[in-house]
């Protein structure tokens, strides 16, 4: 089957602004963590001047690098860097730099005029001398985001497929991880396997920054139909809901670890390759490289951690309800994760190995239930809490167009965000 690669249905202009502080008279707000960038090989870029006398220098942040550093290697002074310090609040939002984040500044025989640092997507930090002295202001950078609507046809794979349909590496991992709980994404996808995809992508004075948050999505896999809608509640949190309210999240992961193939599937009757003979495999073994982080399948206690027969290093989750997980030939274990402490899903508690009976590195994962071995790929997952009642209303208004936009595709249409 070859693969659909159609163009973006609808790309429509919001005008949203996200903006933070307008402006300060005086510098007095927290820092904010800048954005990194990746890391060029080249420290200090030198432009065109940018009045007569003035010289601009951007500096691009590398590894232990201070403002100290880089103004004795511009041969800046000094003495304006121990004034710019001075300033209330400025301290904080000059010294903690970020490597491969960008510098800019302006100086005249080495005298500082301005310095320019972006705070993050939404901020920027500006430095500049005044008659007596130095003044520092945060302006915000408003950015406009556009919604953007996608749709592809799985061929060969769901990579293939969303990069074909103009969506971004992010976006697409953020589909996966959305219906991870629902669909298979390692074994389970098949040709003809569809998606449509309502995100944003953010802009900056009309230079593309990044793709924004999954506003709703519709996969339908061997002719299921599931969908996902984002809704943002009252107290700033983001999550996804099946349209009836039901979350998206499951309490438990499907596979506890990023994996590369499944080397072994749950079975009653599985020949076992050192021992040398047929007996029962009841768990699933996923292949990975020494190292790899394993997850907490759900929340949960630590019942037990240590060595244990053929399984080798291992550790037992307690769930409550009967439910235990159990994770095997482990190289290590987390250092949180003890006898007795608590932990969340998806929190590392090991790493993958091959102790005990194992021909390669991979994780030994079991699913119990009161006791009895269940299948880890086919169990029904138990549903997360849903969406509380007294929110129906608003998660209806909220995503309504999006669900909207999702069943129709209408080219050009528009798609209001909140």
């Amino acid at each position: 089957m070859a693969l659909l690669r159609p163009a973006i249905l609808s790309y429509t202009l919001l005008g949203l602004v996200l903006v933070a502080n307008d402006h300060h008279p005086q510098l007095q707000v927290p820092a904010a963590v800048p954005q990194p960038r990746p890391v060029p090989t080249t420290l200090v870029a030198q432009t065109a001047s940018m009045a007569a006398g003035l010289d601009t220098i951007e500096v691009i942040v590398r590894r232990n690098d201070t403002l100290d550093a880089i103004f004795r290697k511009l041969e800046l002074s000094l003495a304006d860097l121990a004034n710019l310090r001075a300033i209330a609040g400025a301290r904080a939002l000059i010294d903690r730099l970020v490597p491969g984040e960008s510098l800019r500044l302006t100086h005249r025989d080495g005298a500082l005029v301005t310095l320019e640092r972006n705070l993050s997507l939404t901020e920027q930090l500006r430095v500049t001398r005044e008659a007596d002295g130095f003044r520092a202001d945060v302006s915000a950078r408003p950015i406009e985001a556009r919604v953007i609507v996608a749709h592809g046809v799985v061929d060969s794979s769901l990579f293939d497929a969303a990069q074909g349909a103009g969506m971004q590496e992010q976006t697409v991992l953020q589909l996966a991880q959305i219906f991870g709980w629902d669909i298979d994404f390692a074994q389970g996808l098949h040709p003809g396997d569809e998606f449509t995809v309502s995100y944003q992508r953010l802009y900056q004075r009309g230079e593309y920054l990044q793709d924004g948050p999954i506003l709703a999505a519709r996969f339908t896999n061997q002719g299921r139909v599931v969908r996902a809608l984002r809704y943002r509640a009252p107290d700033g949190s983001a999550r996804y809901y099946s349209p009836d309210g039901r979350s998206m999240q499951k309490a438990f992961l499907r596979a506890p670890l990023e994996f590369r193939r499944v080397s072994s599937r749950f079975s009653h009757a599985r020949y076992h390759p050192i021992l040398d003979l047929v007996r029962a495999h009841q768990g699933v073994d996923y292949a990975a490289p020494t190292g790899t982080p394993v997850r907490a399948a759900g929340d949960g206690r630590i019942r037990f951690r240590g060595v244990r027969g053929g399984y080798g290093n291992l550790i037992e989750i307690d769930h409550g309800g009967g439910i235990v997980t159990v994770y095997g030939h482990l190289s290590r274990f987390a250092p949180a994760a003890r006898v007795g402490a608590r932990v969340q899903q998806g929190q590392t508690v090991a790493y993958v190995g091959m102790t005990g009976l194992a021909t390669g590195p991979h994780l030994h994962y079991e699913y119990r239930l009161n006791g009895r071995y269940l299948d880890p790929q086919h169990v029904k997952l138990p549903d997360a809490t849903p969406l509380e009642p007294a929110l129906a209303d608003d998660f209806r208004r909220q995503t309504a167009p999006f669900l909207a936009a999702l069943e129709l595709q209408p080219a050009g249409s528009a798609v209001t965000a909140r």
